[in-house]
């Protein structure tokens, strides 16, 4: 079960739950993949909510590696959720918004 005060989020991904968290190593990850100088520019840029579905499944798969699932972005860019591209989109945004604060990413 995820834990709000520690930045996790729940999500079932090709029908299995998973516990996804955006820890500080997945963060340094997207960082380098994002091409952010650091966590200020990384969250402005998730605050512009114009997120690419590559982006996406980036957020996701470093969320999944946070919380301790050995899964590659490949592997990620397999996996099926109900609900489309508006759950992996909620997805993402649940993750950063526990990540970066309550905002307006938690309502998405």
């Amino acid at each position: 079960m995820a834990n709000a005060r520690r930045g996790e989020v729940e999500a079932t991904l090709d029908g299995q739950n998973f516990c996804l968290c955006l820890t500080l190593g997945a963060l340094a990850e997207l960082e380098s993949a994002f091409g952010a100088s650091d966590l200020v520019s990384l969250a402005e840029r998730f605050d512009q909510r114009r997120l690419s579905s590559r982006d996406l499944l980036r957020i996701i798969a470093c969320g999944l590696r946070g919380g301790g699932h050995a899964a590659s972005d490949e592997e990620v860019g397999r996996m099926k959720v109900d609900g489309g591209l508006a759950e992996y989109a909620r997805i993402a945004a649940a993750l950063i918004a526990a990540t970066f604060g309550e905002g307006e990413a938690a309502n998405p």
